[in-house]
C-alpha cells in the first residue's frame, strides 16, 4: 500500500518521493492517519477502506470552498487515490500544537470574517457530503427552517429509526424544529460544519481547522458546534463578537443546532449519545 501511495504522490507532484519515515498520528475515530516523509518533504495521509473514497472526495470539495474566502486557514489537498484495498487522501503537513488564548481570539476573528464572506442566497451545497461517516444531505433550499428541520434533524432521526433507535415521532420533531426557526432567516454563511476543539490546532501560520463538512447555512451552527464538546476558551467568542455580534435567541437555536451533531454521534456510536439527544429534545420540547 505505501509503495503505491508514494508512487502516486511522485506522479502528482512530478517529484521523486519514497517514504523513509512514517508516523501514526491522531486523526479522529474514522480514519487511520499518518505523517510520511522522504527526509525532506512531509505529507499528512488519511487512510480508510476503498469503499469510503467518497468521504475523501467531498472533504476535498469542502477544503477547496473554505479556502476561497481567504479568511480561515485549512489544509491544502495534494492527492486523492486508491490502492488495491484502501482509499487515501494526501494533505500538506504542518506541525501543530495546542491552541492558547491569543490563538482562540484570532480564530474567532477569522471565522467571523469568513462567515460574512460570500453572496450565496440559498442553503445547501453543490454536493452531499459526510459528517464523520454519515451522509449529510445538502439539497439547496431557500428557507432555513425547512432546510435544517428536514435535512438535518429529520434526516438523522430517519437514519436512527432504520436502526431501531427511536427518540419520538419524526414528523412531530421536525414540525417543532421548524417552529423554533420559523422567524429566523439568516444570511447563508459557508460553514466549516464540524468545528470542535479536536479539529482545531495552532500551526506556524496561525490557527488551522480541518476535517470540514461544509455547507451554506446559519453561521450560528459553527458556534454551537464549537461549544458542544468544550475545550474552547472564552477568547474565541470575544474575537468572534468583535467582528459579528451574536443574534438574540441564539441560546435556544444553539440547543437545536447541537442536537444535529448529537444525533449524528448517535448514528455513529449510539450509547450515551442517545441519552444526550433525549435531554436536548426534552429541553426544546420537541416531542410536544
Amino acid at each position: 500500500m505505501w509503495q503505491a501511495i508514494a508512487k502516486q504522490i511522485s506522479e502528482v507532484t512530478q517529484q521523486p518521493f519514497s517514504i523513509s519515515e512514517r508516523e501514526s498520528v491522531n486523526g479522529g475515530e474514522i480514519n487511520d492517519c499518518y505523517m510520511i516523509s522522504n527526509g525532506n518533504q512531509r505529507y499528512f495521509v488519511k487512510i480508510n477502506e476503498k469503499a469510503e473514497l467518497p468521504i475523501f472526495e467531498t472533504e476535498i470539495e469542502s477544503l477547496t470552498q473554505l479556502d476561497k474566502s481567504d479568511h480561515i486557514f485549512v489544509p491544502s489537498p495534494i492527492h486523492i487515490g486508491t490502492t488495491k484495498e484502501h482509499s487515501f487522501l494526501v494533505l500538506n503537513y504542518l506541525p501543530t500544537k495546542s491552541m492558547d488564548k491569543d490563538a482562540f481570539y484570532e480564530l474567532g476573528v477569522s471565522l467571523a470574517n469568513h462567515h460574512l464572506w460570500g453572496d450565496q442566497l440559498e442553503y445547501g451545497f453543490d454536493c452531499d457530503n459526510y459528517l464523520g461517516n454519515v451522509l449529510q444531505v445538502n439539497t439547496w433550499h431557500r428557507r432555513w427552517d425547512c432546510f435544517f428541520a428536514e435535512q438535518r434533524i429529520g434526516w438523522q432521526l430517519q437514519l436512527l429509526k432504520e436502526k431501531g433507535m427511536i427518540l419520538g415521532d419524526i414528523d412531530t420533531l421536525v414540525k417543532n424544529s421548524k417552529l423554533i426557526l420559523h422567524n429566523h432567516q439568516p444570511k447563508p454563511a459557508l460553514l466549516h460544519g464540524d468545528l470542535w476543539h479536536g479539529n482545531i490546532a495552532l500551526s506556524v501560520k496561525g490557527p488551522i481547522s480541518y476535517d470540514p463538512a461544509s455547507y451554506w447555512g446559519d453561521a450560528e451552527c459553527d458556534l454551537a458546534m464549537v461549544e458542544l464538546f468544550g475545550g474552547i476558551q472564552d477568547s474565541f467568542f470575544e474575537g468572534y463578537e468583535s467582528i459579528s455580534p451574536i443574534s438574540e435567541g441564539f441560546e435556544t437555536r444553539q440547543h437545536l443546532y447541537s442536537l444535529y451533531h448529537v444525533l449524528n454521534h448517535c448514528n455513529m456510536f449510539g450509547g450515551e449519545y442517545m441519552f444526550h439527544a433525549q435531554q436536548l429534545i426534552d429541553k426544546l420540547n420537541l416531542n410536544e
